[in-house]
């Protein structure tokens, strides 16, 4: 009976059926109700575990056990960030230790004040370890260090909110791109439209100024005209060895420290919040 209510009458007749039949209207609507289907799982991805205390002790010590096994101690800064770029200086550098990321736990390692530094004067490291900041720990000469990383440069594709470097401006007429792109290139905000098979610009078109902070829009135009306005590299910003605190670049002599060491408290590691 329940099969011909289905195909003939509906929700009416179900209701009817359940009355007659003396169900009650919560076992109407449970078994009018549709399961959940278990394949429509939302899963984040990016949501991470935080790090335990076990895992910041075991950093501390390991950073300490560098500061032991390293004759120097360098303070990096990292601009224009790219993962990959990062993953062949690593590699290149196998033979000593890149410490970036978690820049409290890394201070905390190191020493904070007087009273606290594992070694003396190594403090003055962590008072410059913020933002894209890191410890290069090697056994190499520190001219050759200074060399190969102002050597070692590479340019790439600017992302949204890097300031653009230079004033870009497309002039009238065909552009050198795929003619699929161009209703893209049109939401990209670009006066384009299909000629012949071949992107046309109508007018000229300033993409970026230089000085200013890029848009996502600008940003990916420069990508698609293969402009790689930004600059990745790793620069020195200050150096230890053997009790001796030296400022290379001026990045690290405009580093302010504000306060005495005396009024810096020593912080547990379970105070420390991830960077």
């Amino acid at each position: 009976s329940c099969g011909f209510f289905a195909v003939f009458g509906g929700k009416k007749y179900f209701q009817h059926y359940y009355i007659t039949n003396n169900l009650s209207s919560s076992t109407w609507r449970v078994r009018n109700t549709m399961p959940k289907s278990k394949r429509d799982k939302v899963v984040p991805l990016t949501v991470t575990k935080k790090k335990s205390y076990e895992t910041k002790k075991e950093l501390v010590s390991e950073i300490q056990e560098c500061c032991d096994k390293y004759a120097h101690v360098f303070l990096i800064e990292v601009h224009n960030e790219r993962n990959n770029l990062i993953k062949e200086i690593r590699e290149s550098w196998k033979h000593s230790r890149i410490f970036l990321g978690r820049n409290k736990v890394m201070a905390l390692s190191l020493g904070r004040t007087i009273e606290t530094e594992y070694k003396k004067d190594i403090h003055k490291l962590s008072k410059g370890l913020v933002n894209k900041r890191g410890l290069l720990f090697t056994n190499e000469k520190v001219d050759d260090v200074k060399e190969w990383f102002k050597s070692h440069k590479q340019f790439c594709f600017a992302r949204n909110g890097s300031i653009a470097t230079e004033t870009v401006v497309l002039p009238e007429g065909p552009l050198d791109l795929p003619h699929p792109m161009e209703p893209q290139l049109r939401q990209l905000g670009l006066p384009t439209r299909l000629k012949d098979g071949v992107i046309v610009l109508d007018h000229e078109h300033t993409v970026c100024t230089a000085g200013k902070a890029l848009t996502t829009q600008q940003a990916v135009i420069l990508k698609h005209i293969g402009n790689c306005m930004a600059e990745f590299k790793m620069e020195i910003i200050a150096h230890w060895s053997d009790q001796v605190y030296t400022v290379i670049s001026e990045s690290g002599a405009a580093m302010e420290i504000t306060g005495s060491d005396s009024d810096v408290k020593n912080e547990e590691i379970e105070d420390v919040n991830e960077n």
